[in-house]
Formats: structure tokens, sequence, C-alpha cells
């Protein structure tokens, strides 16, 4: 994990353009939310949002919605039904189930879509992927399965993990060779899962917050076998808290976009209290903010920003399911403009935009 220098600087800003999706009334899919989408395009171009759709008893699935226009800004959405449900055994535990949070990354040497998503099964959040060739049908490649690696002296796969996102491209791995990296997010307390256990942090973390972490997979692997993809390896840690508006946590948003300065980060930062990690009612603030990494390393931060570009100020960013939450987790290009979506409060979907200040 590489340190920020003083002087570095991040030379973009979030511009809020509204609301574009809430929940439909009367649809059970959406009684409680909808929030924190993928997006993408069909093959006839049209841009997508796969959003998270929440029913009754936090039962989560991942919808289809076409972005429509006004003056060419995101102003809404046409439905276009349910495009990944629970339905494996391991997306669902006794008392929980669903496919949450997706992330879709466009890769162009394998052509397809990498979905990333989270499955609430019998052992809580765990990272799976799937891919798709047209965003509406999807094939699951299954949960990942993170390789041992001796000099951490743990297992990845003992701990709950969010917030994977894949780069659009192969980067460069830590032997050099070009690889697929993935993004994501370990959480180090078992104690949710067994009382009494508490946290296991790898060897060389003595900072148990949940921060960003890097996992490569080689080309030749993917490109061969798609599978591939669920079996990262080389597992380094990118960064963790610095600032007070994300003095508890950190995770990644959409897939990193390249820009001249390098891969263009944007994560959420998490502030205030937490008694509970999987207990909704809680005492915080998630913000957006940006880091930049080395295109040479993308496992080093080259520059990240002190204050966040956005954090909750409108009436559908403090008020819903979860209030105070801006969470980033998806970028559109639309007519050379850079669009952000983000999740507002668990329970609605708004639209900014990204602008180069410099």
């Amino acid at each position: 994990m590489s340190t920020t220098g003083a002087a570095a600087r991040i030379p973009y800003r979030l511009v809020r353009k509204g609301v574009v999706m809430s929940p439909l009334p009367g649809e059970p899919n959406e009684a409680e939310g909808v929030l924190n989408p993928a997006s993408g395009r069909t093959p006839d171009g049209r841009v997508h949002l796969l959003p998270r759709l929440v029913a009754e008893g936090n039962v989560s699935r991942v919808g289809l919605a076409e972005v429509t226009f006004t003056d060419g800004v995101p102003s809404g959405v046409e439905r276009r039904g349910v495009v990944l449900a629970p339905d494996a055994g391991w997306e669902r535990g006794k008392n929980n189930a669903g496919v949450e949070d997706p992330r879709i990354t466009w890769i162009p040497s394998l052509g397809k879509h990498v979905m990333s998503y989270v499955a609430y099964g019998p052992l809580g959040p765990k990272p799976a992927l799937a891919v798709s060739d047209d965003l509406t049908d999807w094939t699951r490649l299954g949960p990942v399965q993170f390789a041992y690696q001796p000099d951490l002296d743990t297992d990845l796969n003992l701990f709950p993990n969010k917030d994977v996102v894949h780069f659009p491209e192969p980067v460069p791995g830590p032997d050099g060779e070009p690889a697929y990296a993935m993004l994501h997010r370990p959480m180090w307390d078992l104690g949710w899962f067994r009382p009494g256990e508490g946290v296991h942090l790898p060897a060389g973390l003595d900072d148990e917050r949940p921060g960003i972490w890097i996992s490569y997979v080689p080309v030749a692997e993917a490109q061969a076998d798609i599978r591939a993809l669920t079996r990262p390896r080389d597992h380094r840690l990118v960064a963790l808290s610095e600032h007070p508006w994300e003095a508890l946590k950190i995770g990644a948003g959409p897939a990193p976009i390249r820009v001249p300065e390098g891969w263009l980060l944007l994560h959420h930062g998490v502030s205030g209290h937490i008694e509970d990690p999987f207990e909704q009612n809680q005492r915080v603030s998630y913000a957006a903010g940006a880091m930049l990494l080395d295109p040479a390393d993308p496992a080093k931060v080259l520059a990240r920003t002190e204050e966040p570009l956005m954090a909750p100020e409108t009436e559908e960013e403090r008020a819903g399911t979860v209030p105070n939450v801006v969470f980033p987790t998806a970028i559109e290009e639309i007519d050379g403009r850079l669009y952000v979506f983000y999740g507002m409060a668990d329970a609605h979907i708004g639209v900014a935009l990204l602008e180069r200040t410099a």
C-alpha cells in the first residue's frame, strides 16, 4: 500500500443531476427499495441499469432497466424485468437470501460483461461472478474462491467480502505479466458469525478497518477458461481509511476508468458508529470520494481525495432505508460525458455528472 503525496490531487468533481429510479408502488420486488445499480450497454448500444431490487424481508434481486433521457441527461428508466434472483442454494440461508449490489465491467478482450455481486447465503455475504453477452441472460461462474496465500497466514475465503469490481482491461500483475485484476473489500470481524471469535487480521496488517484489496488472474488462464476469474490470487492491500469522512471503512465503487493521470477509482467512505455491521439501523454516513491508481501497478495509490466529492445532502440521500447514504456503483460515458449512478439512502438511485476541474 502506498502513501499519498501531500501535493497530489484529484482533478474531478461530481455534480448532481437528479433521481433516475425510485421504487414502483405496488411492485413486490421493490417494496424495500431500488438501489446500488450496475450499468452497461445492450448490443444495440442502449444504456441500461441493473439495479438491486429489494423485496419484503430484505431479499434482493438484480433487475434490468433501460435509461431514458431528457435533453441528453439520464432522467428515468423503463423496467425490463429481473435478470438474476437468489435461485442458487449458496445464495440463500435459512432466514435470508439475496443477490446484492451488482457491479458490471465490460471487458472487451473477453467479449463479456462481467458481473460481480454479493451472494447473501448461509455464511453471510460472499462475492460471486456471472457473465453475459447482452445484459439479459447471465451465466453464473460461481462464488469467488481466493487462492491460499501463505504470507497472509489466513484464508480469505473465511471472511465476508463485498465491493468486488474488475478493471476493464488487463493490467500488470505482481510478476509484471498481464492479468485481469479485481478489487474487493474483506471484513475481518467473525464475531457476527461465531460469538466471541472477534477479529482475525492477516499477517502484516494491524488496522482492522475494512479496506480495498486487489487480486489477479493471469490473462492466459481467463481467456482459456473464463471460470478462472473466480480463482484470483496474489492478494495485496491497496488502501485503508485515511480521512475523517471515511474513518470507519472504505470500499470500491464502479469499475475503474482510465484517465490521463492513471486509473480513476470512485469509492465510498463511511463515518459514524456501527454496532452491528449487518443491521440496517446504523448511525453512519456514506460519502463518495476518489483515488488515482498507478497504471504500472494498480495496487499503488497515486492520489486520493481528502474531502468527499459528494456527501448526503438531498432529501433522498438523507432519508431512506439506511439514512445518509451516497453510494456510487456505476459509470457510463454518454455523448462524451461521464455519468455516475449511485444509491441514495438504500432506497432510490441518483445520477451525477463527473466533470474534470483542470
